[in-house]
């Protein structure tokens, strides 16, 4: 028997993730989360990440630090070209290496595709393991232009590997689970994510910033967001580009990087359009005070399965106008609206949104936040762990819809 269990101390939750890098945004913010929260549950998260050769500068080799999330690792990785930076973990033999040194009780794994050999690795070591569905499969081949039939069918394929790889699949909503079941997975869970409610909270409103962001602009819109394909940035520019056209005085702040900044920059020149792109904003407290300070936010990805960006513009008490095709749909509910994948559906979305009284629009985005802490997005996270609290604070899952197969036990 594991000695930590033998001796009911906290047990060891390794995490692996692909795609993290300093600048990246939801799934960082939530790992950093995840891990704080084990934590202080009793546990020992370790989380394992790519980053920079030893041949890139004097950051790169690898890296073990402890931090407010637990123990970090980073191990070399090389950039995945298009991807505008993001590094994945490629020397299978060395991670197999650090993970039989680190014994872990439970495994945690955020990249389906790449890393889907560690559910095997589990397997054969006998350790319980959940992959965590950050990302439609479907929906982000349908964002490339793959049609629709050839892209259910991919993701079906995948997403049954998956399944049997893993003894869970964490789903963070119900539209995110929708193509597991689809597929006749019966190994999965939901596990929402959260927001940090004192962070992200109206009350970090400022009124100076807003009139810097804004300048001569009646309306301020924000997008927080990874400028990438699959996220459909160009779509907050054709929303600019069509309130404008009918009259509405908008301007838009973009923040977020990507390897399409610099066409939708040219764009925004080109079209004369009041547009700031900020890029990567590391200060949480100035990004909380943009995200308050705004008006309404976008959030055009047809593709996201949670969209902890828009969580956080709610939080702030800011509206969201998300695409109806997403998760967001279900996440925004009365705290802002939805809207078709084109620029007048979003425009007609932000001016029903305006219409509404300042104070009515933001309370109702403030209540629809409140609902997401971190606390029990930590808890369904241990609960489908089946790792138990050691400080005294059961851990209960706050809802598990999606009954365990075969293999769901441990």
């Amino acid at each position: 028997m594991n000695r930590r269990r033998a001796t009911g101390t906290g047990l060891r939750i390794v995490r692996i993730a692909n795609f993290v890098t300093p600048a990246s945004g939801g799934l960082r913010t939530a790992l950093r989360a995840l891990g704080e929260g084990y934590r202080a549950a009793g546990h020992e998260p370790v989380l394992i990440v790519p980053g920079p050769s030893e041949g890139d500068g004097r950051a790169g080799g690898v890296r073990d630090e402890l931090t407010g999330q637990g123990r970090v690792i980073t191990l070399p990785g090389p950039v995945l070209p298009g991807s505008g930076g993001y590094r994945l973990l490629t020397d299978r033999h060395r991670l197999q290496r650090l993970l039989a040194a680190l014994a872990p009780d439970r495994l945690e794994v955020s990249d389906r595709t790449t890393l889907r050999w560690t559910g095997e690795w589990a397997r054969r070591a006998r350790v319980p393991a959940v992959m965590v569905s950050h990302e439609s499969v479907d929906g982000v081949l349908r964002t490339w232009g793959v049609p629709r039939p050839l892209a259910r069918a991919a993701a079906d394929r995948l997403n049954r590997r998956t399944a049997h790889a893993y003894s869970r699949v964490v789903c963070t909503t119900d539209w995110a689970a929708a193509e597991f079941t689809r597929a006749g997975a019966r190994n999965v869970v939901r596990a929402p994510l959260g927001v940090d409610l004192d962070a992200w909270h109206p009350d970090c409103r400022s009124a100076e910033l807003r009139r810097r962001c804004a300048g001569r602009a009646e309306f301020l819109l924000l997008m927080c967001s990874r400028l990438s394909q699959e996220k459909r940035p160009g779509r907050a520019l054709d929303a600019l580009a069509e309130l404008r056209r009918r009259g509405v005085d908008a301007g838009l702040v973009v923040v977020g990087d990507g390897p399409l900044r610099s066409r939708l920059e040219a764009r925004a020149r080109a079209e004369r359009l009041p547009a700031a792109f900020l890029g990567h904003l590391a200060d949480r407290s100035r990004l909380a005070a943009l995200q308050a300070s705004a008006d309404l936010t976008l959030a055009p990805g047809p593709a996201e399965t949670f969209g902890l960006a828009a969580l956080e513009a709610l939080a702030c008490g800011t509206p969201v106008v998300a695409s109806a095709a997403s998760a967001l749909a279900g996440l925004v509910d009365g705290g802002g609206d939805t809207a078709l994948d084109d620029g007048p559906s979003f425009a007609d979305a932000v001016q029903r949104v305006l219409a509404r009284p300042a104070p009515a629009r933001r309370a109702a985005a403030r209540r629809r936040a409140e609902g997401y802490g971190w606390q029990p997005a930590v808890d369904a996270f241990l609960a489908a762990h089946d790792a138990p609290a050691v400080l005294g604070r059961p851990v209960v899952a706050p809802v598990t819809p999606y009954p365990a197969g075969p293999r769901g036990g441990w």
